[in-house]
């Protein structure tokens, strides 16, 4: 079994009257992709700069490697960050920058100049060492970054949303680098980011943040397929939560649930429903009609009162079918075993194994 790199027990966090953290515990396993997920003003950079050293925690108790880091600065424990900015020296060489903390650390120049090399080569950087940042794209200066941290050989890696300032496609192709590189690398990596699409892509587990709290750890299957609060299941995708009188209608019980717009189909106009043992029915009206290029987006009215949000892949619909389809009343039906029930507002877990 992994031993865990880094544990969080009870920790807190304030800033005069604000609550930035509130009784975090959480541990992230040696050599695992984690990722902390959530909106802005959630928590998760604070607790990422705690585990740096760049802030201190109100109360509670911060292990990497199993030693308290109460009180460390950064540069005694053996973690590096990598920040959204780069962080960069503009005045040095590529090689220079990622030469740096070895410099720092009094690294004789022949063994710099060499893990300075093969850090790039790492990121796919061969030969830039004597370019200037300038001269660099921005993806370019992400993987320098990556490089300077990486060339100290930290047991933990932290980065903080830093593939915020690419654009998507540049963004997306950074994604599989970085899992790549922490792949052959083997070192740890905490990796904060609001993109849902970036943790449930890339990570081994992640932990999901609201207003300084956690909501939930797990894999990125157990947290979309099984989100254990409402506020998971609306933030990490889109989700339809159901209650009260519509739970009632559609199942006969008022228990929350809820279930993703894509396990939901439209029956067509000759279309029975598969008769499943289970199976939800419900009719209603579409009220409006996003068409999204690879698949489109319905927002259904219920018949029995109520909003469903309804997802579909376009093998055949074009944009305009798709507009045309405004105003239709169309029947749905999904398998019960596609719903995931939701605790009671208050029973969402604070414990870092909670999933």
């Amino acid at each position: 079994m992994a031993s865990d790199d880094v544990v969080l027990i009870d920790v807190h966090k304030r800033f005069g009257r604000v609550v930035a953290v509130e009784a975090l515990n959480l541990s992230v396993r040696s050599g695992e992709f984690f990722s902390f997920l959530g909106p802005s003003g959630s928590g998760k950079t604070t607790c990422l700069r705690m585990i740096a050293g760049f802030e201190q925690p109100t109360s509670g108790r911060i292990l990497l490697h199993g030693r308290d880091v109460a009180g460390l600065p950064p540069y005694d424990r053996d973690v590096n960050t990598v920040f959204q900015d780069y962080a960069l020296f503009p005045h040095l060489t590529v090689g220079e920058n990622v030469e740096f903390g070895l410099k720092v650390k009094r690294v004789a120049r022949s063994e710099r100049r060499v893990r300075a090399a093969e850090a790039l080569t790492m990121v796919r950087l061969d030969g830039y060492g004597a370019r200037a940042i300038s001269q660099l794209s921005g993806g370019q200066r992400q993987r320098v970054a990556l490089a300077r941290a990486l060339v100290n050989q930290p047991r933990v890696l932290l980065l903080d949303e830093p593939l915020g300032a690419l654009d998507l496609k540049l963004r997306e192709e950074m994604q599989g680098e970085l899992k790549r590189i922490q792949t052959e690398v083997g070192c740890t990596f905490i990796y904060v980011t609001h993109d849902q699409d970036e943790a449930l892509g890339m990570s081994d587990r992640l932990a999901v943040f609201s207003q300084g709290r956690l909501e939930q750890i797990g894999t990125p299957a157990e947290v979309y397929e099984r989100p254990a609060s409402a506020f998971v299941a609306d933030f990490v995708g889109t989700s339809n939560v159901i209650s009260g009188d519509l739970a009632v209608s559609l199942r006969g019980a008022p228990d929350t649930f809820t279930v993703r717009p894509e396990k939901i189909r439209l029956l067509g106009d000759d279309e029975q429903p598969a008769g499943q043992d289970g199976e939800i029915r419900a009719k209603g009206v579409i009220r409006s009609v996003r068409y999204l290029g690879e698949r489109t987006r319905y927002v259904i009215d219920l018949d029995g009162g109520g909003v469903i949000t309804v997802v579909e892949q376009n093998r055949a619909t074009s944009s305009g079918a798709a507009r045309m389809e405004q105003g239709s009343a169309v029947r749905l039906a999904w398998a019960r075993s596609c719903e995931q029930p939701l605790p009671a507002e208050g029973d969402r877990p604070t414990t870092g194994e909670a999933a």
